[in-house]
């Protein structure tokens, strides 16, 4: 009896720890890689020529103070020593003014919580979040439980199979427009 429960168990143990081992197997992984996605995404590349537009006039706007400051200073240390104490004082505070007016113009466009980081988050997120539709689509269309992101900047995934790349799968119904 003893010897028909314990080999009753070793075969219920092995029943369990192979149902548990095919469910293993059954789990699909994908990656995609976010980069290049909204490369090739028309939407995406639009909103970056938009923002570099935004960008490159701020940063035109930036060029020109820097050239005023500079030729400011230029002439001030030309002039220094033909100066009175209270004259260089005078023009040092200008020179100081102006600086700080670029630093906080360069703060207020391109800091962390500037207008462009506003902008972009602005302009991206809706790309983002129709890019991310996609790719819950394609992984449920897949079967894919677990999908990770495989991009140059973000090293989530170290190595994948190239035929579990799912990333031209989103580029294709994201162009052809069917994200729903």
């Amino acid at each position: 009896m003893k010897r028909f429960i314990r080999s009753t168990f070793c075969l219920l143990a092995a029943v369990i720890a192979c149902s548990i081992g095919l469910r293993a197997q059954a789990i699909k992984i994908g990656y995609v890689n976010s980069a290049k996605v909204l490369q090739e995404f028309h939407e995406a590349q639009d909103a970056q020529h938009k923002l570099d537009a935004i960008g490159s006039e701020w940063q035109s706007e930036l060029d020109k103070m820097d050239k005023e400051l500079q030729a400011k200073y230029e002439d001030y240390q030309k002039k220094e020593p033909l100066l009175k104490e209270d004259e260089k004082r005078t023009q040092r505070d200008d020179i100081l003014a102006l600086q700080q007016k670029e630093v906080q113009f360069r703060q207020q466009k391109f800091g962390n919580t500037g207008e462009l980081a506003a902008a972009t988050d602005s302009i991206l997120r809706p790309i983002k979040q129709k890019v991310m539709n996609v790719i819950q689509k394609v992984a449920k269309d897949n079967g894919v439980q677990f999908m990770f992101d495989r991009n140059d900047q973000i090293l989530v995934l170290l190595y994948g199979d190239p035929k579990f790349d799912y990333t031209y799968k989103v580029i294709d119904i994201l162009k052809r427009g069917s994200s729903k």
